[in-house]
């Protein structure tokens, strides 16, 4: 049933983009960008690219939420470099690689895998938060029942990264492995979460922020726009990239995006203008993403040296 619900969503997705491509194809191909626009694509280009190495100093507050050591540049270094795996089919070779790294810092493999999981429900929180809070302000009407499913989403999530319940699967992590191992392995309420993670979710309310931003730019580059458009573009961009977090039938959110922005989207703008934006701010995104791991690398190799 799992695969035949992906393949569904994605034979939908696909149609669904491949419809809005094709009605509106000539305008797509008619849209022309001027020199300025250039430049601010280049600047939401290096906005993405902040937003990547911001949220890597994040991951990094979530290891010091478990009082674990570890050195802040290099943990930075191992989100970028992995960081462009989630384009590959499976979309979970992101989170394996992140987990082996902390490991290999002789962190527990329990804390490892909570700390990696933790981070996209952050990342979902603060996403659900930013729509939320632009939905209060947004013009036009509002779709009451949509907005309660959020609301409800949240405070799932809020609950799930509540320390009463990461400690809990902590410990059993733990026990699990002490069975595999046949040690004394026991729980160690050290590596036990004390507090709410307040300060990691901030954190990602400003990666949530700063991807918001070069996609608002990108779209300004093609079209002008209102302040009063804002809040709108807050809140489709949050749920457009929380889908493409969460529905897992294409790698990095590839097609989910695009099609939710699209969907949430057209009836305020021009649907070529749109079709345009999501396209190019991909193309921003994975040119970001790449950037931030050949910067993590060269800053790895000179550190060597």
């Amino acid at each position: 049933m799992k695969q035949i619900l992906r393949w569904f969503i994605l034979g939908g997705t696909l149609f669904f983009l491949g419809k809005a491509l094709k009605e509106h194809w000539i305008e797509v191909t008619a849209i022309r960008i001027e020199p300025v626009g250039w430049a601010i694509i280049a600047i939401a280009t290096g906005i993405t690219l902040l937003a990547h190495i911001w949220a890597g100093w994040v991951w990094t507050w979530i290891f010091q939420e478990f009082n674990q050591p570890i050195n802040s540049v290099e943990f930075i270094q191992v989100y970028l470099k992995t960081n462009i795996a989630k384009y590959v089919p499976g979309n979970v070779w992101h989170y394996y690689g992140r987990i082996m790294a902390a490991k290999n810092a002789n962190i527990s493999s329990g804390i490892a895998t909570v700390v990696v999981l933790l981070e996209p429900l952050l990342m979902a929180a603060a996403a659900l938060i930013i729509v939320l809070l632009s939905s209060l302000f947004t013009t036009g009407n509002r779709n009451f029942p949509l907005q309660v499913a959020q609301f409800l989403g949240l405070l799932g999530v809020l609950f799930v990264v509540h320390p009463q319940f990461l400690n809990r699967v902590l410990q059993m992590l733990y026990k699990f492995k002490a069975k595999q191992s046949a040690s004394n392995t026991t729980t160690n309420t050290m590596n036990n979460l004390k507090r709410y993670p307040v300060k990691p979710l901030l954190g990602e309310l400003g990666f949530i922020g700063l991807r918001s931003t070069g996609f608002i730019l990108t779209l300004f580059a093609l079209s002008p726009l209102n302040v009063s458009q804002i809040p709108l573009l807050l809140a489709s961009f949050g749920l457009a990239w929380l889908l493409g977090l969460v529905v897992p039938i294409a790698p990095g959110g590839l097609g989910v995006f695009e099609a939710t922005a699209i969907a949430t989207l057209q009836h305020h703008f021009p649907t070529a203008v749109i079709i345009g934006a999501t396209g190019l701010y991909r193309l921003v995104s994975i040119l970001a993403e790449t950037a931030g791991a050949t910067l993590a690398w060269l800053d790895e190799q000179l550190a060597q040296r």
